[in-house]
């Protein structure tokens, strides 16, 4: 397995994120629960157990709770923070009574984004702070303000993007002096585009096909860690009951269960396997806070290794639902 990007920048080495989503469950503005808890422990502690020291979070998780609920854990763990990578969001407001959804990259809203971070978190720093999704509005002179007084003050130490195309981020790192470090996608068996994208050059059968020309090589030229979010697709090839006539997602799972059978592993495991063997050293976030099947995946990146082109192409082609072109 070759080295991952954030591996090269002394950053982390885990193979795998622990996505902090779900680590409460009421996205209204209600307290903590005590439900709320002992998932959060229930979660922190079957990721430890398989070896992912990395945690996601953003700042609408829950509306702020799922971070809150991670600072209590942090909290009553003395001497965790060092051991551990947490990375988070900002720039998605959430709609309310009177505006709707929006984004916001202004250099105050980021501020006092990072701010609120760390106080529900409990930290004085983060590792990575990830713009969280483009805002047509944003200037990269004024990120670029923010980004450096955050990194002068200490309060953030890597920053990145999420689900940003090349040129977007072309466009933000020329004003400002951070490398960005990471762009978190939605990647894996169930949402093909991102290799789709490079089959249909010169073709007109791709029409429909619009993941972003050249993501892929910018982030791999510029050692930017692509982090795929929901791989897992809500357990689509890994249990949960096929919607009568999907043959795709039938044929799909049966092939993944095969292949967890003979290689001794759980289905789990080969799904995010099969997106780790890419060679941009895709780094899966797992979005489900059950113990079972996180401690399911600690198998994956042995998978990656283990898995062959053959094999490979067979789960491509059959979760495409066609051959290939």
């Amino acid at each position: 397995m070759k080295v991952m990007p954030l591996q090269k920048r002394g950053v982390s080495d885990s193979r795998l994120v622990l996505g902090c989503m779900g680590l409460a469950e009421n996205w209204e503005p209600v307290p903590l629960t005590a439900e709320d808890r002992k998932r959060t422990a229930e979660a922190v502690e079957a990721a430890l157990s398989i070896g992912i020291t990395m945690f996601d979070h953003a700042d609408i998780y829950c509306r702020t709770k799922s971070e809150a609920a991670f600072g209590e854990w942090l909290a009553a763990h003395p001497g965790m923070r060092e051991k551990l990578v947490l990375q988070s969001k900002c720039g998605i407001i959430l709609r309310d009574d009177v505006l709707p959804e929006h984004y916001n990259f202004s250099r105050d809203h980021i501020l006092q984004s990072v701010d609120g971070i760390l106080k529900r978190l409990g930290t004085e720093y983060l590792d990575i702070l990830l713009l969280h999704r483009p805002d047509p509005l944003m200037e990269p002179d004024e990120i670029a303000e923010a980004f450096l007084k955050l990194s002068s003050a200490g309060k953030v130490r890597h920053f990145g993007v999420s689900n940003m195309g090349a040129s977007q981020m072309i466009f933000l790192q020329r004003a400002i002096s951070q490398p960005l470090v990471v762009n978190q996608l939605r990647l894996g068996l169930g949402h093909l585009d991102f290799l789709n994208q490079g089959l249909w050059v010169n073709r007109r059968d791709g029409v429909d096909v619009n993941f972003g020309e050249g993501i892929l090589e910018y982030c791999q030229m510029e050692d930017i860690q692509l982090q795929g979010w929901g791989p897992l697709e809500q357990g689509k090839y890994t249990g949960r009951p096929v919607s009568p006539g999907d043959e795709t997602t039938a044929r799909t799972a049966a092939f993944v269960n095969e292949l967890a059978g003979r290689m001794e592993t759980t289905p789990e495991s080969v799904v995010l396997g099969w997106l780790m063997k890419h060679p941009a050293n895709i780094q899966p976030i797992l979005g489900s806070v059950n113990p079972k099947r996180i401690i399911a995946c600690q198998d994956s990146a042995k998978v990656a290794e283990q898995m062959t082109r053959e094999d490979w192409y067979k789960l491509y082609s059959r979760a495409r639902g066609d051959a290939m072109p």
